[in-house]
């Protein structure tokens, strides 16, 4: 009994060995064990794959586009106009003067024409400024006409006759004078003048210059 169960023992370790051990080439058809992972086979064995550790991809950044100044359309400068230049005051022709005895005077005159209500200073015979308007005397108390002399000068002459103010007073006869006046009410035989003429008329007019008034 007891060789029994030696010879079973060794045909069964026979058996293990024959089934676990194959040739190194491959072995004999049916005889070798199939390879593990072998198609052929029907299995495969599992293949640890080692997959890339997936990274996020790093984003591509894109360029900070700085806005473009829009340019700021400068509008053209207007073109400066011209000044426009002062119109030349016509010469006074001495032609249109009708004081022949003033015009004919040396040194400095005055012309008064009643009719026209203009008056003239005049120096050689050449007008130095004038015509201003003037207002003679009224219907009544006309002034007279003819060639005369200046006879004095009051800065601030007040008429008693009249109690009247008569400022640049120019007197050629007696109580009549340039003065300043009023240029729309007749005077009682004076020569009515604006204020800056009658200044005018002040300061150039001296004792002795030739006052011509014609009609």
């Amino acid at each position: 009994m007891k060789r029994f169960l030696v010879g079973v023992t060794a045909l069964a370790t026979a058996l293990v060995l024959t089934a676990c051990s194959g040739d190194a080439g491959g072995g004999a058809p049916g005889g070798g064990a199939v390879a593990q992972g072998d198609p052929a086979a029907g299995t495969t064995a599992p293949t640890t794959s080692l997959s890339p550790s997936s990274s996020s991809p790093t984003p591509t950044p894109t360029p900070s586009s700085s806005p473009t100044p829009t340019p700021t359309s400068s509008k053209p400068k207007p073109t400066p106009k011209p000044t426009p230049k002062p119109a030349a005051k016509p010469v006074a022709n001495p032609a249109d003067v009708p004081c022949k005895a003033a015009l004919a005077s040396p040194g400095v005159s005055a012309c008064v024409d009643l009719s026209a209500l203009k008056t003239w200073l005049l120096q050689d015979g050449k007008v130095i400024y004038g015509p201003v308007k003037q207002l003679p005397g009224k219907k009544g108390h006309a002034t007279p006409t003819g060639v005369f002399h200046v006879s004095a000068k009051v800065k601030n002459y007040h008429s008693k006759a009249f109690d009247a103010p008569m400022p640049n007073s120019v007197f050629f006869l007696p109580g009549i004078a340039f003065h300043t006046g009023s240029l729309s009410v007749y005077s009682h035989g004076c020569i009515h003048l604006s204020a800056a003429a009658s200044q005018k008329y002040f300061t150039t007019l001296q004792s002795g210059d030739v006052v011509q008034v014609v009609a």
